[in-house]
């Protein structure tokens, strides 16, 4: 027996290939750098950040100056931001508490986490079918004959059997070679939903707090439409100004008014899908920062090298899907090869139970047997052409998913350019209608200009006003979706990506 075992050992060190294709990463041809901004955008740089240094325009409001530039903190740089930890790109701790606890509750993270477990266990069903199988088996009875001479006796058994497959062609390692790499892609799968998670979170949050920055907008707009109605109504019982001129002013309060109602309900509703994203019933949720402080200390690259996508980890379960179906092949061909396998058993048999582990009743035998498939009705090579299709379904998915990675990349560096351009003229132009609000207020109080003037300042800066908080808010969010789009960050490695809960 020892004999058979030494053999079979040797026969399987000198085994060193496998049958089947050996995985390699196919070329995708994706490009060394990113695509350079546009001409256009170019040319409007410099205009751009003119807008976003200097201001002729003075302050009108202590609670919103109109010379403070939201973004002259903001740098669009090229590629020298150091290593980003999670969400130190947004460094809110309100978000970031809600990021931790959405890693800790959510249920797709667990299910994934659950699914990581499935995947390691047949990863070890898998390579188990290399070693020797050995059981331990008992067994008692009485015979009884009564043929011939009468025979009868108890009898008790004890072996160890053996049941071993000798892989000389690779097929048991093929299959733990793609049991590996289904591991390996349910576990970046799990940070496929972290990353998303943590994206929708992140989006959420910075959502909510625009519409904290509408809704304080619409009240403050509707707090001083309704100071200025004071004052006409005031005027009209002097008999400065007419009735329609007290109407026209009540019709612009009812504006602001709609506004407020409309962004206190949406408030709602966004804090109830953060609780839900955060696994935990609808409630209010605890602001952190203002987004126009997020903005202030928000630094990203202007451009990336493309090897950063590696740092997907879509990318990497693509390539790990296409890994196993590759060794799938492998081992679907290794099928259609002899078996050639080790079976015996070794113990103790003996009539009554003192007599167990002695020298005479010593049983054992061992066989080596082959199996040759020698007709299947084209099952096994089916089986081949199975995972060959497979792979090439694999292959065309791990090449979709590059070409998906590379176009949410350069839409995401795009869109925090464009955003931030048009935050700067968005702050511009309300920095000068506020201007304007305060003289039509001086001009109307001194009867220089109608009250048509008024109204159409107030109006004027009250949507300005709500176009610059939706333009902060877009701008924040391309951040994260930038974020997003290269993997979650810019580690040194891909295991500095993302960690599991």
């Amino acid at each position: 027996m020892r004999r058979v075992l030494a053999l079979g050992l040797l026969g399987l060190a000198a085994a060193g290939c496998a049958v089947g294709p050996s995985y390699k990463r196919p070329d995708t041809g994706t490009p060394v750098n990113w695509r350079p901004a546009s001409a256009i955008t170019d040319s409007l740089g410099p205009f751009y950040d003119s807008l976003a240094t200097h201001r002729d325009t003075i302050a009108l409001d202590p609670a919103a100056p109109a010379g403070e530039d939201t973004n002259a903190a903001m740098a669009l740089q090229a590629d020298t931001v150091p290593d980003l930890a999670w969400f130190d790109l947004l460094a809110d701790p309100a978000l970031r508490e809600l990021v931790d606890s959405a890693l800790f509750a959510n249920r797709d993270i667990r299910i994934a986490v659950a699914r990581i477990d499935e995947f390691r266990g047949l990863a070890g069903v898998a390579k188990s079918e290399l070693f020797p199988q050995l059981f331990l088996n008992g067994e008692a009875g009485r015979v009884k004959n009564r043929l011939g001479t009468a025979v009868h006796y108890n009898y008790l058994q004890v072996t160890a059997d053996l049941q071993w497959e000798l892989d000389f062609w690779g097929r048991i390692r093929r299959s733990s070679e793609a049991a590996k790499s289904d591991l390996l892609a349910s576990q970046e799968g799990q940070r496929v939903v972290i990353l998303s998670l943590v994206g929708d979170v992140a989006i959420a949050y910075l959502h909510l707090r625009q519409l904290d920055l509408s809704l304080e907008v619409s009240r403050r707009t509707l707090a001083a439409n309704l100071e200025t109605l004071r004052l006409a109504r005031r005027r009209f019982n002097e008999g400065l100004i007419s009735e329609l001129d007290v109407r026209r002013f009540e019709s612009s309060v009812a504006g602001p008014a709609a506004s407020v109602a409309q962004f206190e309900g949406q408030i709602t509703q966004t804090e109830n899908l953060l609780s839900l994203l955060v696994g935990r019933n609808p409630g209010s949720i605890v602001r952190g920062r203002a987004l126009t402080e997020v903005l202030g200390t928000l630094t990203v690259p202007a451009q990336l090298p493309e090897s950063l996508l590696e740092r997907r980890p879509d990318v990497r379960e693509a390539e790990a899907a296409l890994h196993a179906a590759t060794a799938r092949i492998g081992a679907a061909k290794g099928a259609q090869l002899p078996v050639i396998s080790v079976t015996g058993d070794y113990g103790t048999f003996a009539t009554r139970t003192s007599d167990l582990g002695k020298a005479q009743s010593e049983t054992y035998q061992i066989f080596g047997g082959v199996s040759i498939p020698l007709f299947t009705g084209g099952r096994l090579s089916s089986q081949v052409d199975v995972a060959e299709a497979r792979a090439e379904q694999a292959r065309y998915g791990y090449e979709q998913t590059v070409l998906v990675a590379l176009r949410e990349a350069e839409d995401a560096l795009a869109g925090i350019r464009s955003s931030r351009n048009q935050v700067i003229a968005e702050q511009t132009q309300v920095d000068a209608l506020r201007r304007a609000l305060h003289l039509a207020e001086l001009r109307y109080q001194a009867g220089a200009s109608s009250y048509l003037d008024l109204l159409d300042a107030q109006r004027s800066l009250f949507v300005a006003e709500l176009e610059l908080a939706d333009a902060q808010g877009q701008e924040a969010t391309a951040a994260v979706t930038l974020y997003r789009a290269l993997g979650g960050g810019w580690p040194v490695s891909p295991a500095d990506s993302v960690a599991a809960p």
